[in-house]
């Protein structure tokens, strides 16, 4: 998982990704604090001039003005979550990302594509409707927080008369009306107007008045805030519980293949580790007078680029032969340690390769036939981390009679 997200780190960085990203993070506050100052001008626009020179406000009007556009777009939420009408497109956190993308990477840039690709990514994981509704939310909550200090302060410091209007309703509809709307209000402890004052609002005493502007602002935090504030804490929830599903599915065919690319990429390890069986002891060298006087230097699995033997082995106490794995080289290379029983045997194996089992029986079975063994780590493009590992198998496999030379020249004053 840290490698694909380190690739895609470093793509979107070659790419330009990470510039962008990082411009839409420093405009993204600022727009969203643009559009919490548009609903809050047209909420007190449609209000009707509640903190404007009018002294007589219409509380229905004002009231519709306030919580009509929120309603309607918390009713188009709660919807599409449920229904797929498409009003996620309708959402303030819509327009929030969008507006984001768009100062980010302008007309041209790559956050256009960055918006499609988080939005396809948060809808399989079913967290689209929630990431935009607390988005959506949050504005609207800062909006009619900010609606109320507002209309508390127009209020608190000047003298207005709420009244209501009407052509062809009721009277009776509007006391019925304000006696519905103030239930929620009234459990909060703010006061609902009685019958008498909703009849004639204009001729109320100044604590009818004051109980018309405790119902208006007591139905703003009923019906607008608290809901908002609601929802906004329950998308936060959803977003914690299912955040984990944004993580890549490693089981796709993609990431499949592209942990094959780095399996490949990396380092190669010992193979063929018999986990089960116990160590080895390093194999007993022969007595000095059971061995003669001989260099026998093997080549073992050594690249055709690799030339054998080296010029600096050139010399009559000297038996230079070339192995290649297979099992009548193997043969061949045996008999002739077991017959010259030399006093120094020199093994040289290519440094970037992978000691394995079979390795190690040829090495120990050599090492029972002669004197001082040397093993020489051929290869100048071999990593520090591939002849360490030749080391370490060396200790692992109970063969610390090879000592592991990476220069040829110690590797020769060494056998000598």
């Amino acid at each position: 998982m840290t490698r694909v997200l380190e690739r895609a780190r470093r793509l979107g960085q070659r790419i330009g990704l990470q510039h962008e990203i990082a411009r839409a993070r420093a405009a993204s506050p600022w727009l969203f604090l643009a559009l919490v100052a548009a609903i809050v001008l047209a909420g007190l626009g449609l209000a009707g001039n509640v903190t404007g020179e009018g002294r007589s406000i219409n509380v229905v009007v004002a009231l519709a003005g306030l919580l009509g556009l929120h309603l309607l777009t918390l009713l188009v939420w709660l919807a599409g979550l449920v229904l797929p009408i498409g009003s996620i497109n309708l959402s303030l956190g819509w327009l929030w990302l969008a507006l984001t993308a768009r100062v980010a990477g302008g007309r041209h840039g790559q956050a256009p594509l960055l918006l499609g690709a988080a939005t396809r990514l948060l809808a399989r994981a079913r967290l689209l409707p929630w990431v935009l509704g607390f988005v959506s939310h949050a504005i609207w909550s800062l909006s009619f927080a900010v609606v109320l200090a507002a209309l508390l302060f127009a209020l608190a410091f000047r003298s207005y008369t709420l009244t209501w209007e009407t052509t062809i309703l009721d009277p009776a509809f509007f006391v019925r009306l304000v006696e519905l709307l103030g239930r929620v209000p009234g459990w909060m402890g703010f006061p609902v107007p009685d019958a008498q004052t909703v009849l004639d609002p204009r001729a109320a005493a100044a604590g009818g008045q004051r109980d018309w502007a405790l119902w208006l602002t007591g139905c703003i935090v009923a019906y607008g805030l608290l809901p908002r504030i609601f929802f906004a804490l329950l998308c936060a929830l959803v977003w914690k519980r299912r955040r984990s599903a944004l993580a890549p599915d490693l089981s796709q065919p993609y990431y499949r293949r592209l942990l094959a690319r780095f399996d490949a990429l990396a380092p190669r390890q010992i193979v063929d580790v018999d986990p089960g069986s116990a160590q080895h002891d390093s194999p007993a060298a022969l007595a000095p007078g059971e061995t003669t006087d001989m260099l026998l230097a093997i080549g073992f699995e050594l690249p055709d680029e690799l030339h054998w033997p080296p010029p600096e082995l050139d010399e009559a106490s000297t038996r230079a032969l070339r192995v290649d794995g297979s099992a009548a080289a193997r043969r061949e290379a045996l008999d002739l340690s077991m017959q010259l029983r030399p006093r120094r045997l020199l093994v040289a194996c290519h440094a970037a390769a992978s000691p394995d089992r079979g390795t190690e029986r040829f090495l120990r079975e050599l090492a029972s036939h002669s004197g001082e063994c040397r093993l020489w780590l051929l290869g100048n493009t071999a990593s520090p981390d591939a002849r360490s590992r030749w080391h370490a198998w060396l200790s692992a496999t109970g063969l610390s009679r090879f000592e592991a030379i990476a220069s040829p020249v110690a590797a020769w004053h060494a056998s000598t």
